[in-house]
């Protein structure tokens, strides 16, 4: 069982880096923003559920390979640079949402298992959150007595249930001002905006990044 000082100081290291601004985060406070509650959460499970992928490819020793082959990390960047940049497309051809159009069931907003699996894909193509796995795990290994490989996924697990508890909050809020610019298109075209600039110059970072 994991020390509860190791668990502690643990999960309050991954709130703190949780809240940090970066593309998944900004991802579910502009999307909960325009969409509701209901979209973030689904955003945040498919995030969440993304850090699984990130887990196995530590345990299974994948990311050290990631980590020392320039040509596989160039192609994941890639990879997830396109995606980015296709997210930009699609919120800048959205429409603005207004009460009528969010109880139509032709809605595509109301398609929640859509927002979970962008979110699951969104996150599984930035392999910046492979090597911060590699990186950041192993340093709070606490036993010598379980295998390496249990307390990795039992670390994963926290540090998934920290970025949810924090993300979800962020959904929350966020949310709750999106009830706020239901009905005015000129509020909501200007996230549109935001969205596609953040999302561009993610893309273009996440490109540009040595490493």
């Amino acid at each position: 069982m994991m020390p509860f000082e190791t668990f502690i100081s643990f999960f309050g290291i991954a709130v703190l880096l949780a809240l940090s601004p970066g593309p998944d985060n900004i991802f579910v406070l502009l999307q909960s923003a325009l969409y509701g509650l209901r979209v973030g959460i689904s955003i945040v499970l498919g995030l969440c559920s993304g850090l699984i992928f990130h887990t196995l490819l530590v345990t299974l020793g994948v990311a050290t390979l990631i980590k020392t082959s320039p040509t596989a990390f160039f192609i994941l960047k890639l990879i997830g640079a396109v995606y980015l940049l296709y997210l930009a497309y699609l919120t800048a051809k959205s429409k603005p949402i207004t009460l009528s159009t969010e109880q139509s069931e032709n809605n595509p907003t109301l398609n929640l298992w859509q927002y979970y699996r962008r979110g699951v894909f969104m996150n599984i193509t930035n392999p910046k959150v492979t090597l911060f796995f590699l990186a950041f795990l192993p340093q709070f290994i606490y036993s010598t007595e379980i295998s390496a490989t249990q307390q990795l996924l039992l670390l994963s697990g926290v540090f998934m249930l920290a970025a949810f508890l924090t993300m979800g909050s962020i959904a929350l809020f966020s949310g709750y001002f999106g009830r706020i610019i239901q009905n005015k298109p000129k509020v909501q075209y200007a996230l549109n905006i935001l969205t596609v600039i953040v999302f561009v110059g993610l893309a273009v970072n996440l490109l540009l990044s040595p490493h």
